[in-house]
């Protein structure tokens, strides 16, 4: 607790007071880049990986960077969508999974989380992403390529989920509004985008959209 401590108190003397004009103007309001959607993992940090600062990225966090189909769980989830797209009118919305998912891993291994129950039960938002790796990967054995491949394809389930819900099905029919399915492997710092035309994941960059629409797909190994 003390690090945390510590740590506000360099913030407020160090970071705080060299960018202090942009914290005011902060009070005036928000206009975020876009909508970033990962997991709750402490291992990934989403102003870090996109280099943004306060007040360019709207984020949401779940385990798994799950998003539950609209109408199965109005709880946060759903507000902070509709929020996003509704209100402040963002463009972009990226849902971003990670390597060494734990959260895909008891997805994979339930009885690795029978003693979770809250887990259990969210995770059923991603049971899709279950039976894809169970049934159309059945011939990976090796669990660290199963787990990724859990992460990849649930990138793809829960972008489909994001687009149950009404907000977001008015804006990408209206033509206003993106989605990009991303993977990050944050032992060596790669993203990977999700490119619908190529149906797998490629390396991001200066030329990569990673916008995704479709879903049928032909994932290369990460």
């Amino acid at each position: 607790m003390q690090k945390l401590v510590d740590g506000i108190h360099r913030f407020q003397t160090g970071s705080f007071s060299q960018d202090q004009k942009l914290f005011e103007t902060l009070a005036e309001g928000q206009n975020p880049l876009a909508l970033f959607i990962t997991c709750s993992d402490s291992r990934i940090d989403p102003n870090l990986l996109t280099q943004t600062k306060p007040g360019e990225l709207f984020v949401q966090r779940t385990a798994g960077n799950v998003v539950p189909a609209y109408g199965s769980l109005l709880g946060g989830e759903a507000c902070t969508i509709e929020y996003a797209v509704a209100a402040l009118k963002i463009k972009d919305i990226i849902i971003c999974g990670h390597s060494h998912c734990g959260a895909m891993a008891g997805l994979l291994s339930p009885e690795a989380i029978e003693k979770l129950p809250a887990v259990k039960a969210y995770l059923e938002h991603a049971e899709a992403t279950r039976r894809i790796v169970e049934e159309n990967y059945n011939h990976v054995d090796d669990p660290n390529r199963r787990l990724m491949l859990a992460v990849q394809e649930n990138v793809l389930v829960q972008l489909e989920n994001l687009k149950t819900h009404p907000s977001v099905a008015a804006a990408l029919g209206r033509g206003e509004l993106n989605v990009h399915g991303w993977v990050y492997k944050f032992e060596t710092g790669e993203v990977f985008a999700y490119e619908s035309e190529e149906h797998q994941y490629v390396p991001l960059n200066n030329d990569t959209s990673g916008a995704s629409d479709a879903y049928r797909r032909s994932l290369p190994p990460i």
